[in-house]
């Protein structure tokens, strides 16, 4: 026999929580607002500093940082660190959006202490990783760098925001992922459509990262989506 449930309380606690993920949205739009153009850089909390891709967005932030641009990361670990560590030691903005876990995370060391951002709820932090940033590159992940590659390519896609430059780096990570792409939802079942392989670039350099980014902004105006 199933327990029984107060579906009034639960009712009443749904609507309470209304005003935390509000208060989630307010805080994060006045802080992000003051910042400027941004590239979110997305990678696995799990590459630890030796590791190649590790350097590479090191690099990739610093570049970005003197080409005028801030870096948004997830505010944790691993390619998420790398990333701040590079937008700081380029002298550019470092913003980390901070997620409250059970077993990870606190924020990395290098972001600016004014560009600390904690949330609660994962859905209103990607708005803002969405919504502020005027790019995004992704390097090697797992879920949640996958989660967070296909919303963005499904916002542009379905024209919900603006079309940006999102650049994956690392053919040998990502090469079989876009194959797949073209071949099975693409040529096979026609699940997407041609244009929308032009959504993507892999490089493998943070010259070309960075270089491509450039290159679309040259025709497209910098402000922030919807």
């Amino acid at each position: 026999m199933h327990a029984k449930k107060d579906w009034n309380a639960i009712k009443t606690n749904d609507s309470w929580a209304i005003f935390k993920i509000m208060s989630e949205f307010v805080e994060g739009y006045d802080r992000m607002a003051q910042i400027g153009p941004c590239i979110s850089i997305f990678g696995s909390a799990r590459t630890k500093p030796d590791n190649k891709y590790y350097q590479l967005a090191v690099e990739v932030a610093h570049k970005l940082t003197k080409a005028g641009y801030g870096v948004i990361t997830g505010g944790g670990p691993g390619i998420m660190e790398a990333g701040n560590k590079g937008a700081q030691e380029g002298g550019g903005a470092s913003v980390g959006l901070n997620i409250n876990l059970p077993f990870e995370q606190s924020h990395n060391q290098y972001i600016d202490l004014d560009k600390v951002l904690d949330f609660r709820y994962f859905f209103v932090r990607k708005v803002m990783f969405v919504k502020y940033a005027q790019g995004f590159v992704i390097l090697p992940g797992g879920m949640g760098t996958i989660d967070e590659l296909f919303e963005a390519l499904t916002l542009i896609q379905t024209k919900k925001i603006k079309k940006m430059p999102v650049v994956l780096v690392g053919h040998d990570y990502w090469d079989g992922l876009v194959d797949w792409i073209r071949t099975v939802m693409l040529e096979k079942e026609n699940n997407v459509s041609p244009e929308d392989m032009h959504l993507l670039k892999v490089v493998d350099t943070a010259d070309e990262a960075v270089k491509y980014i450039e290159e679309f902004y040259k025709s497209h105006e910098l402000r922030p989506n919807f």
